[in-house]
């Protein structure tokens, strides 16, 4: 039986179908606060069993790019509360990706020095800056200052606080993301890792950091309105091999293993293997982590199908596929042809607000 198309039960959520739809950041807020076109994009697509919102950023600090939408101050809660009923309204669930991007950020955008594990920039990549006054464009990340040990405390903080906010708007849940290159993932890794507190060295030390913040905010919200997203082996945002790397993911997928969470959430296609990425990975992360496990990557329906299939995966996250198709679900059980998105407007403010984000129609048949 094909299984993409039917319920699931959520640690209690009840998802319609198995179809997610994955983060993915927008740049559609003039002053980081989400608008009407925001409300619209994501009730367009409320057909997924799970909609992820794009990466909040959980405080000023948290920030990399401009124009995204935070959830960390009072205005930023209206917004969202319209956000989450207008999904409801249509039969779907909605969690909130809270998101620190570390030393992904320039100090225009905030007027801090980015924080991270330690203080080696990231230089072959860009983030969404001011790059003059007034003027917004590619910057190379500043260099960050190693976050103090007392001061990992107060971030852990910041993710408790914006997770309680996210519940107060009416969201399903929330994903912590971990993945990408941004805070978490430079705790993780040995290379940009180079601490001598307990949040370095080991590989357990290097896991504290949001083990910890995971564990607070389940004593604020439950752990079953927990995600967790992961991108083993990713090489995005300057972000390179690391020794250790494979068992880091198998500690953690054991840490993991014994919290009652909603889901983990791999940004990876199983089926494709990259060439640092171990043949079998999936299969031993499945193996060490029992719970809802969750894959997004460049899956097409056959693939996803496929790997429901299998037994290795509960969920399917869907990316770039839902930019330009609202009606994704509907498309993909119709057997109706996908439309094209425009990548140039990928990322958009201004006037530019709805141009490729709120305008791609639904299918519609050429029956009279």
């Amino acid at each position: 039986m094909n299984k993409l198309f039917t319920p699931y039960d959520l640690s209690g959520v009840e998802l319609k179908n198995r179809v997610v739809m994955a983060p993915m950041t927008r740049t559609r807020t003039l002053n980081n606060v989400p608008n009407e076109f925001t409300v619209e994009y994501y009730a367009q697509r409320a057909s997924a069993g799970l909609l992820i919102t794009e990466g909040l950023p959980i405080s000023d600090e948290a920030r990399g790019y401009l124009y995204t939408p935070g959830i960390y101050a009072d205005e930023h809660l209206p917004g969202w509360r319209q956000v989450t009923d207008a999904v409801h309204a249509k039969g779907g669930r909605i969690f909130a990706q809270l998101w620190h991007v570390g030393r992904m950020s320039h100090v225009s955008v905030h007027g801090l020095v980015p924080v991270s594990s330690g203080t080696q920039p990231a230089v072959d990549t860009t983030v969404y800056a001011w790059a003059k006054p007034n003027e917004a464009g590619p910057v190379r990340p500043s260099v960050p200052r190693a976050l103090g040990t007392d001061e990992i405390k107060r971030v852990i903080a910041d993710f408790v606080t914006s997770a309680r906010m996210a519940m107060d708007a009416g969201f399903d849940g929330i994903e912590i993301m971990a993945a990408n290159g941004f805070l978490f993932d430079q705790f993780l890794s040995s290379a940009l890792n180079t601490r001598t507190d307990q949040y370095g060295g080991s590989i357990v030390n290097r896991q504290r950091f949001l083990l910890e913040t995971i564990d607070a905010i389940a004593d604020e919200i439950g752990g079953a309105r927990i995600g967790v997203r992961f991108s083993p082996f990713g090489r995005l945002y300057d972000f390179g091999v690391y020794e250790g790397e494979a068992e880091t993911w198998m500690s953690m997928a054991a840490a993991l293993n014994e919290r009652e969470l909603a889901y983990v959430h791999l940004n990876y296609q199983p089926t494709i293997v990259a060439a640092q990425t171990p043949l079998g990975f999936g299969a031993a992360f499945r193996e060490a982590y029992k719970g809802t496990l969750m894959a997004a990557g460049g899956f097409t329906q056959a693939l996803a199908e496929s790997e429901l299939a299998k037994g290795e995966l509960d969920l399917i996250a869907f990316g770039t596929a839902y930019i330009a198709n609202p009606d994704l679900v509907e498309r993909m059980q119709n057997g109706w042809p996908l439309a094209e998105s425009d990548r140039a407007t990928y990322y958009g403010v201004g006037n530019r607000i709805a141009k490729g984000y709120t305008d791609y129609p639904r299918f519609r048949t050429t029956n009279a």
